[in-house]
């Protein structure tokens, strides 16, 4: 794992065991409709198209690499949830996935809200237009000026993340004189089934007020006794890329708790729970996740059945989905630039991207698809990893992956479901420049999000 890794960076390849790799795929120029965006497809020619667009042609107009998002799936997506949930509940895009005002307008559009975790994400979200009262502002450690901003735009709650900031929430709002609303995020002792870094509910970690040790009913007690605070609700989240329900099913349930001990100590039902996000997506086709209307069935079961068992009345609920809507809408669009076969090993293919535009792989191991989008070919798969033009032998896209054999310098291959976090966690490491959102949609393509110039990076260095 990447967080044992020597100090040096990993080892440029490992030694491969046998059988490290599986079995080659039946069709190297299939695409599977689980891990790529709904428009794409392969085109008699055997170029991909995506909205009605040949990748070739995008890539000429708009550069490579280039982040290549699908509008319509997008904002279908977006619909599934906000249908899913109905009217009765209230489903918070995860704005930390992916985020530029098309997509604030966006969901605005199709009736989601929005959560953001810093000032530059609620500066966003203002400038693009979301109705602050439609807006949860996050973060586990906000400075008074972002609580500031946020009360003074009548954002619609305020999760709050420690003792502190109750204190610093309600003296700014009593300084405002807004009676601001709040819930308290708790812990809940519940650890996702994944990456330890991206898994948020175990007590040993920076988010949320452990409910072990009263922690969380302390926070309820302080927040319940100050006037210009409005307690509205507990927030739980679980963790990341989550495909069981059953660690929804063990928080919701000691999060009814909470609510009960509230209601006979204060003599207060809080009308409102949230679980949070975290739903897992295709990356690959061993991926398996849930539809929207299933989790929405689930987890309304679920959070009904606690309730009736403690005598609540039912919570209005929230659901905070970020990847699960912006992660299969996007994919990034490479040219090849060297093909390194190794004899014995594999080959490497290098891009003119890397962990600049993906750094997911090399912090949480993650794992991707890619397929060659140019041209179809005949041509026998070979194993082959997917790294990047960085100074670092750590700069790796796609770690194991099977492409053509007459795979060339200047075609085009491309890694779907980089929607989330992608564009979100970019970086100029070596000074590379970030590369632009395409938005697709009809047969028509914008950017949304340009390109970085040398312009840009000179314009911050002052000398």
């Amino acid at each position: 794992m990447s967080r044992s890794a020597h100090p040096a960076g990993p080892r440029h390849a490992d030694v491969l065991p046998e059988g490290h790799y599986q079995a080659p795929p039946a069709d190297l120029n299939a695409l599977d409709p689980n891990v790529w965006s709904r428009t794409v497809a392969r085109g008699a020619d055997g170029a991909v198209t995506v909205g009605g667009l040949d990748v070739r042609d995008l890539a000429e107009e708009f550069g490579t690499p280039a982040y290549v998002l699908d509008e319509a799936d997008f904002r279908a997506r977006a619909r599934a949830w906000r249908e899913a949930f109905g009217p009765g509940a209230d489903v918070f895009y995860a704005g930390k996935a992916f985020l530029c005002r098309a997509v604030v307008r966006w969901l605005e559009e199709e009736g989601l809200n929005l959560d953001v975790c810093t000032g530059g994400e609620l500066a966003t979200a203002l400038s693009a237009g979301m109705p602050a009262e439609r807006i949860a502002m996050h973060g586990n450690n906000k400075s008074v000026a972002e609580i500031e901003r946020a009360v003074s735009a009548g954002v619609g709650r305020i999760v709050i993340d420690s003792f502190q900031e109750i204190a610093r929430v309600a003296h700014v709002a009593e300084r405002l004189g807004v009676r601001q609303k709040v819930q308290i995020r708790v812990t809940v002792g519940v650890e996702a089934h994944t990456h330890e870094f991206i898994a948020t509910a175990h007590e040993d970690q920076k988010f949320g007020l452990a409910l072990a040790g009263g922690q969380a009913a302390e926070a309820v007690r302080r927040a319940l006794r100050l006037e210009w605070l409005e307690l509205t609700g507990i927030h739980s989240h679980i963790g990341s890329q989550i495909f069981d329900m059953a660690g929804f099913e063990v928080a919701a349930r000691r999060v009814v708790s909470l609510l009960a001990e509230i209601r006979d100590e204060h003599g207060v039902e809080l009308p409102e729970i949230d679980l949070g996000g975290g739903l897992g997506i295709a990356y690959t086709s061993d991926d398996d996740p849930r539809e929207p209307h299933e989790i929405a069935k689930s987890l309304g079961e679920i959070v009904t059945r606690e309730c009736e068992a403690a005598g609540l009345a039912v919570p209005r609920l929230s659901v905070e989905p970020g990847r699960a809507i912006a992660g299969p809408t996007t994919f990034t669009l490479y040219e090849v630039g060297t093909v390194k076969p190794l004899e014995g090993l594999r080959t490497y293919v290098s891009v003119d991207g890397g962990m600049s535009d993906n750094i997911r792989t090399a912090l949480y191991d993650a794992e991707y698809s890619v397929a060659l989008v140019s041209r179809a070919s005949a041509a026998e798969p070979m194993a082959a990893r997917v790294v990047g033009k960085h100074c670092e032998s750590g700069d790796i896209v796609v770690r194991d992956a099977y492409l053509p054999s007459d795979l060339a310098p200047g075609d085009l291959i491309a890694v779907p479901a980089t929607g989330a976090y992608c564009r979100s966690m970019a970086s100029n490491y070596n000074h590379v420049l970030r590369p632009p959102v395409v938005a697709v949609a009809d047969g028509r393509a914008r950017v949304i999000v340009r390109r970085e110039t040398e312009e840009d990076l000179l314009r911050l260095d002052v000398g």
